[in-house]
């Protein structure tokens, strides 16, 4: 057990469940995404090869589960090269200082990151004023302190490429976290989006149980800068995904996921930037 890794002093358990939660897709033959509680974690590689890697870190709490889907899939005491982080948000590193301590695996963010996974910055507070639902009315409950992975966290190389994804590219895709990142694969057009657009209405509490499919901006209570925001989704947008796996919601793909991503970049203000909110201009 390594001491010097640690979650937040306001790391705990979070009371919120979808239809959705510990259920799996197998997207593509090697790209299987699983819902835990509200959150999807990703696993690229194909089963059978002891190669994979595991994109994300679900809800805290959920490392048992984490370990025993990876199991699942690829086997009895399997282990992911390496965990690649969309981003630090608590529901996206909720399992990671336990499967870090059992692994002994690499963890990669890109380095604006860093600061929210080295203990030296927390996350600004949820805006509970946001225009939604009461999923952003409960979010003055989330965890904002900054876990602290030391030296197992490395920076995404600067080339774009990742560590033991070799088809794919890192996109840089601020705005609902400075550091947020996107994994794009050219070959065959496949998209993991993180929180950069979700398939889901975040904000609201029926939606997030019952997974209603919506493509929507990054999720409002967290989100702090749109313009970037909204950059961001017009940079995915562009390379005309095929498929997508968001970090909230169901899998997107063909004429949906084309038709979807138009309709949010043009009517972005509607759709995914709230009328109120203290991250609003």
């Amino acid at each position: 057990m390594d001491s010097s890794i640690s979650y937040g002093d306001d790391y705990k358990f979070i009371p919120a469940t979808s239809i959705g939660s510990g259920i799996g897709i197998e997207v593509l033959p090697d790209i299987y995404c699983y819902t835990i509680q509200i959150v999807n974690i990703c696993l690229v590689g194909r089963p059978g090869s002891n190669e994979f890697v595991l994109i994300d870190a679900g809800m805290p709490h959920s490392a048992d589960e984490i370990i025993s889907v990876i199991e699942e899939r690829f086997g009895a005491d399997s282990r992911p090269s390496a965990i690649i982080l969309t981003h630090g948000h608590f529901d996206h590193v909720g399992g990671i200082i336990e499967l870090v301590n059992k692994w002994k695996v690499p963890v990669y963010a890109h380095p604006l990151e860093l600061p929210f996974l080295t203990g030296k910055k927390s996350y600004p507070d949820p805006d509970t004023t946001v225009e939604g639902g009461m999923v952003a009315k409960m979010s003055s409950i989330f965890p904002t302190d900054p876990i602290n992975l030391a030296n197992h966290v490395k920076e995404l190389p600067s080339d774009g490429t990742i560590p033991h994804m070799p088809d794919f590219k890192w996109i840089h895709t601020p705005g609902h976290s400075p550091g947020h990142v996107s994994f794009f694969r050219e070959e065959d057009k496949a998209l993991i989006a993180g929180d950069a657009f979700v398939t889901v209405k975040q904000e609201y509490l029926y939606k997030v149980l019952t997974q209603e499919q919506e493509i929507s901006g990054p999720p409002r209570y967290l989100t702090t800068d749109w313009v970037a925001a909204r950059e961001s989704v017009k940079r995915l947008a562009d390379l005309k995904p095929k498929v997508a796996v968001t970090g909230h919601g169901l899998p997107m793909t063909g004429d949906l996921l084309t038709s979807s991503l138009h309709l949010l970049l043009k009517d972005f203000d509607e759709i995914a930037k709230p009328d109120f909110g203290k991250y609003v201009d």
